[in-house]
């Protein structure tokens, strides 16, 4: 339930309360008190026990009888009677849950009671704590899931004593005001103003009240500087530590970069600009040679928008060397240490060496190293066929190596839809690469890689053997761990939705913090890491990724933003599909280029787009078309209102969207509109 939910919800809950209230005469009121009077020991006895009843049987109703006990007991003495009686009820409600429903709930979930427990292992009850401040999980709902993990009674007693006081006097208060209402005196007293402000901001505070007391536990042990030398340190200079940093700088926030290598990252040194820049001197028919000098221009042009010097020039306090977190506030760069506010990691990521016996008496190269070679391997084999191995053995080939791709899936480009696999497979073996899939490499010697699919083992013969099976965030090294800041499965450093760590000003961004590895969105996320970094605690932005671009920048160009159809099938998500081939375009006509296709998929009946895939030249170039809709809820009516330049390969865009609006053209009132013209006529 998110805030606003939230917030509705509890309008609602006070709008009943007060028209219960009103319908609750004076005389009414005057007997029920007059008879809790007459009985001072007896009646909250009864209150006491039908709560703990409640409580106990999960009935979601103790927010009324919250109210109540306000209206009748008063604000003290319905605190307390709310308080205890919420407590006893909660402790029963959780044996009866570790009791009747623990084993159950654990074989059919156990991933989600692991974290759970994890979180109970690490804070005790201080974790129920927190969770019971903020009421996104009802109070009954929490206590059967509180049953279900490792927590002792004892602490979670304690820990619901002291964590649903806040919100039971808040709710015993506005019961109190709300029964002034049955009078004659003023309708808005003070104590209900009070009662209805305080529920109101409830879903604000809350959260803010349990970030107050997460961040002091966790910062207990950490001695916290009077000043800060820096607002922010970021460690890393590669795409997000840069544009984290440019951001801040903007912001006129003090700002310090370490790199403990090149300026620029991986992106730019061994990545994305290298590979690109030999991939289109492959393709212009350049040798080795040329080509490797082509790469070296390409790194050195870029090289000045990443350097030491122009974000001096910003603003920014660069230096060099392996930085190391010693707390929360305090980073050592070589030997100085730099006090800041917050901390921004961005270390990125580096390749994947799997552990294949053999391998380290081997030349291999991974996508940092090969940019090291000096001479054309005449055989090269790749392990791995993403979209890293698939550049680079369409790049060789055409520079003249004999290159074998060797891929354990039984497919190229697993994540794309089948066609888009054959596609590019066909492609890759037109150029000359033999395409090994549904192998898996066993072992290795000098000059060889054994490999084992259907029909057995094979040794394949190489000169160099490049690894490209993935890449693993930096994670190690510079404090992590003794921070205790935990990791998620796949090795990414834990954040929520506004990039933070465990370390409220601790953020990550890039790589490193995942869920995804491209360079544009490592330089998305450093934008919000930046802002987040500067405002927080007062304000959180969040990103989206529902329109996340990739292009896989072989020929022909493999572009996606969005779900495809395997994704949509594996979630379950219904989805047309309307599909635009460049056999008829023009500019692809006039430029004889006319393999590939647009494919778009949309919400049935509606033109919301939830996702595209494009195969075909400059398919990276009109993907963002496409992205620029997602991300701004615009949908194919809209690019189809809008004018293309002829003859273009954008025009597809416009093509497809075409295609979509002809298919759903309402058919009776063309009909009628044909009658119409008919009658015009005569």
């Amino acid at each position: 339930m998110n805030r606003r939910h939230r917030l509705l919800a509890l309008g609602l809950l006070v709008l009943l309360g007060v028209v219960l209230t009103m319908h609750l005469r004076v005389p009414d009121l005057a007997v029920l008190r007059q008879a809790l009077g007459a009985h001072p020991v007896l009646g909250p006895a009864v209150f006491f026990a039908a709560y703990v009843v409640i409580t106990a049987l999960s009935l979601p109703i103790a927010t009324l009888l919250s109210l109540a006990a306000g209206a009748l007991f008063g604000v003290a003495e319905g605190s307390v009677l709310v308080s205890f009686a919420a407590s006893l009820g909660a402790s029963l409600a959780f044996l009866a849950s570790r009791f009747l429903l623990r084993d159950f709930a654990l074989a059919r979930f156990p991933g989600l009671f692991a974290r759970v427990n994890a979180g109970i292992a690490r804070d005790g009850a201080f974790y129920l704590v927190s969770l019971r401040l903020v009421p996104a999980i009802p109070f009954f709902a929490l206590n059967l899931l509180a049953g279900l993990t490792n927590l002792s009674l004892g602490r979670f007693y304690l820990a619901s004593q002291i964590g649903m006081l806040p919100a039971t006097v808040i709710f015993v208060n506005a019961g109190a005001g709300l029964a002034g209402l049955a009078g004659h005196g003023p309708v808005l007293t003070p104590r209900l103003a009070t009662g209805l402000v305080l529920l109101a901001l409830l879903p604000v505070l809350a959260p803010r009240l349990r970030d107050a007391l997460t961040a002091k536990h966790l910062y207990a042990r950490w001695r916290k500087p009077k000043r800060f030398e820096r607002d922010i340190v970021v460690i890393g200079g590669g795409a997000a530590g840069l544009v984290a940093s440019y951001v801040a700088s903007a912001l006129k926030a003090k700002v310090t970069l370490i790199e403990r290598a090149e300026m620029g990252g991986d992106c730019l040194n061994t990545g994305c600009v290298p590979s690109k820049a030999l991939l289109y001197a492959a393709r212009a028919g350049q040798d080795f040679t040329a080509a490797r000098a082509a790469v070296r221009a390409a790194v050195a042009g870029i090289a000045p928008h990443d350097s030491r010097a122009r974000y001096t020039a910003l603003g920014v306090d660069v230096r060099e060397g392996q930085a190391f977190i010693e707390t929360p506030w305090q980073v050592r760069a070589g030997c100085e240490r730099i006090t800041t506010r917050a901390i921004i990691i961005a270390a990125g990521a580096a390749p994947v060496v799997p552990p294949i016996p053999g391998l380290a008496d081997c030349a291999y190269a991974t996508s940092e190293t090969l940019w090291d070679i000096d001479a054309l391997p005449a055989r090269l084999v790749i392990l791995g066929g993403g979209p890293i191995g698939c550049e680079m053995a369409q790049a060789f080939a055409l520079l003249g190596s004999a290159v074998t791709l060797v891929e354990a899936a039984p497919r190229l480009l697993v994540r794309e839809d089948e066609e888009v696999s054959a596609l590019i497979m066909a492609s890759l073996r037109a150029a000359g690469v033999e395409v090994r899939t549904g192998h898996r490499a066993i072992a290795a010697r000098p000059g060889f890689l054994r490999v084992a699919g259907e029909q057995g083992e094979v040794d394949l013969p190489f000169d160099r053997l490049l690894l490209a099976i993935g890449r693993k965030p930096r994670v190690s090294g510079y404090g992590l761990e003794e921070l205790g800041i935990p990791l998620t499965k796949p090795g990414t450093i834990e954040t929520n939705d506004g990039l933070q760590t465990l370390y409220p000003n601790i953020f990550a961004c890039g790589d490193v913090a995942g869920p995804y590895q491209f360079t544009h969105m490592a330089g998305y996320q450093a934008g919000f890491a930046a802002i987040n970094a500067l405002l927080a605690p007062f304000w959180r932005l969040r990103p989206r990724y529902h329109a996340v671009p990739a292009v896989t920048f072989t020929t022909p160009e493999i572009a996606r933003v969005g779900l495809n159809e395997q994704e949509a099938k594996a979630r379950n998500v219904a989805y047309e599909v309307t599909r635009y081939v460049f056999t008829e375009l023009d500019r692809a006509i006039t430029e004889a280029d006319i393999a590939g296709f647009v494919k778009v998929l949309t919400r049935p009946g509606s033109d919301k787009i939830l996702g595209a895939t494009i195969v075909g030249t400059d398919a990276g170039e009109m993907l963002t078309g496409f992205t620029i809709a997602m991300q701004h809820g615009l949908g194919l009516k809209k690019l189809l209102g809008v004018i293309y330049p002829y003859p273009t390969r954008g025009e597809a865009i416009r093509a497809v969207a075409g295609q979509w609006r002809q298919a759903h053209a309402p058919g009776g009132a063309l009909v009628w509109l044909e009658r119409l013209h008919r009658w015009r006529r005569g």
